[in-house]
């Protein structure tokens, strides 16, 4: 469990106190822009391979005590949510914009804020973070809880740590942008702020999340061991 443990805690690290701090800015003036996402991306890499042993090792060993597990009812859930956070996800990365990886240009664009962006500025974490929480639901293991709940605060502290680091590098232009949109989905439509025009997300997105969802559901038990689907 030990080891499962020091992953996650160097995987989310990596993220909130190295690429989400100016100790970023500090290492990025240092070594330059390129290099310092190189170093990054392979240090991503490798906490994710650890991550996964980790929880595999974690899962077997004896102290990996269980407090709820699988039912009927949070089976159902469970897809349901998988679904949600598929769309968010896929969406999410097919849409321009400013807080994804190398696109802060995106906001040079006069017609930026629309489609998926109304409902979040982040829907990537926010899907990460659903898929989190249905997995929690359905695995009430100790190994479970530590890699889910890592990668559920992982998600939620990495949208505030986004809108920092894009505030200090973008100032006004971040602002505004900000102004227009909300970290949590829906808040700016239900503030009045933006509206919901599920039209300019794209229906072939939504098509393609589903596509994602029933090949990730079926190919579940291949990968994972654990049947999703009854």
């Amino acid at each position: 469990m030990t080891n499962l443990i020091a992953a996650a805690a160097f995987f989310v690290l990596i993220h909130l106190l190295i690429s989400g701090t100016r100790v970023r800015d500090g290492l990025v003036a240092r070594i330059g822009g390129g290099p310092y996402m190189g170093l990054f991306v392979v240090l991503s890499w490798v906490g994710l391979i650890w991550l996964g042993f980790g929880f595999v090792q974690a899962r077997s060993a004896p102290g990996n005590e269980v407090f709820w597990g699988l039912s009927t009812g949070t089976r159902h859930l469970q897809l349901a949510l998988q679904l949600v956070a598929v769309a968010f996800i896929v969406i999410g990365l097919s849409t321009p914009n400013p807080t994804s990886v190398r696109q802060e240009g995106a906001l040079d664009r006069p017609d930026l804020v629309r489609g998926m962006l109304r409902v979040t500025r982040h829907p990537f974490l926010w899907g990460v973070a659903i898929w989190a929480v249905g997995h929690l639901i359905v695995n009430g293991d100790v190994a479970s809880l530590i890699l889910f709940g890592s990668l559920l605060a992982l998600a939620l502290f990495g949208t505030a740590s986004i809108d920092a680091k894009r505030r200090r590098a973008l100032g006004a232009k971040w602002d505004a942008f900000a102004a227009q949109t909300s970290n949590v989905p829906f808040a700016a439509i239900v503030q009045g702020r933006q509206k919901l025009r599920l039209g300019e997300i794209g229906w072939w997105r939504f098509a393609l999340a589903l596509l994602v969802w029933a090949a990730l559901a079926w190919a579940h038990p291949y990968f994972t061991g654990v049947t999703a689907l009854l």
